[in-house]
């Protein structure tokens, strides 16, 4: 079953009313529903095109909070062998926010680590819908680390509202461990390379994408606040979330007109949601062509490039 979003109504009407006739032939042999079903369908497919022709800023973010998008386990499972997964901070816990493992893209030994949002009730309260608390960034340092300490390039998946804003995570450190991991981030001598599959919020998907490159999915969004929590700031009313969405200039576009993102990787008709294994293989495949890009790079000049990366950042929007 498809989930649809609010702006895709009308949509579902369509290809509800295409569905019901096909069922009721099914029921009916002798009734001839073809042509009005196709019909159906060509519609149904044009204003898909329409839809997602030119999406607004807020619904960019949601369809990037779409429950049916491939998530980081997606991910995993389609793209690497021999995964193997890392558990613990050797500190406090295992967070099951963050899953991190080695494992090989198309025979290439690699780190990888990501934000897991669940895709059910159950795995959703498990994963505490993608929100890491400290032990969660930690164990993303432990992985770190390791990674930099046998020579392993560090692949992260981002996919996360923000960081968990918990009394107990607050007790535990939370902003200490972000901003130690957004640091092990910048200390690696391997490439990094972060992939925005969905949200990518606050510092808590920055503490997992200080890289060398940050590649977006079309339709995913990244940004220092949500749109609700920054309209709730700013004008003390979350309905003009909006409206904050416009300011924020959260899209994959908008990013890499500033320079913040490097890649925009191109989603499948009506977004990754629609065909989960299309959009993974894009994912692959632009990975391949990054990490092949960074092969040979000495590890001093790997580093040097993301401090000098983040250093300038921001220079190409101001002297717009």
């Amino acid at each position: 079953m498809i989930q649809y979003l609010e702006f895709e109504k009308p949509l579902a009407e369509i290809e509800g009313k295409a569905e019901e006739l096909r069922a009721m032939a099914r029921e009916n042999e002798d009734m001839d529903i073809e042509k009005e079903a196709v019909a159906l369908d060509k519609k149904g497919s044009e204003l898909l095109d329409k839809l997602y022709k030119d999406l607004t800023p807020w619904r960019k973010c949601q369809v990037a909070r779409h429950p049916d998008r491939p998530h980081c386990k997606d991910y995993i499972d389609a793209l690497f062998t021999e995964y193997t997964p890392l558990a613990g901070d050797r500190n406090f816990a295992d967070d099951h926010a963050v899953m991190g493992g080695i494992g090989r893209l198309e025979g290439r030994p690699v780190m990888i680590i990501g934000h897991e949002k669940g895709n059910d009730t159950k795995s959703r309260i498990e994963r505490n819908f993608g929100m890491a608390r400290p032990e969660g960034y930690r164990k993303a340092i432990r992985l770190m680390e390791l990674a930099n300490k046998f020579g392993l390039p560090v692949i992260t998946l981002v996919d996360t509202p923000g960081a968990y804003p918990g009394k107990g995570a607050e007790e535990r450190g939370q902003s200490e461990a972000i901003a130690r991991s957004t640091e092990a981030c910048l200390d690696l001598s391997v490439p990094l390379i972060s992939v925005i599959i969905g949200e990518g919020g606050s510092g808590g998907a920055v503490a997992f994408a200080t890289a060398n490159k940050i590649v977006m999915l079309e339709h995913s969004i990244y940004s220092v606040i949500s749109p609700e929590g920054c309209a709730s700031i700013l004008w003390k009313d979350g309905g003009k979330m909006r409206e904050a969405a416009e300011a924020l200039r959260l899209t994959a576009q908008d990013l890499k007109e500033l320079g913040v993102c490097d890649e925009v990787i191109a989603e499948p008709r009506g977004g990754a949601q629609r065909n989960k294994d299309a959009a993974i293989t894009s994912v692959g495949a632009a990975l391949n062509a990054l990490l092949t890009d960074m092969d040979g790079q000495a590890p001093d000049a790997v580093r040097k490039a993301r401090r000098t990366k983040y250093l300038a950042m921001g220079s190409k929007g101001l002297a717009a």
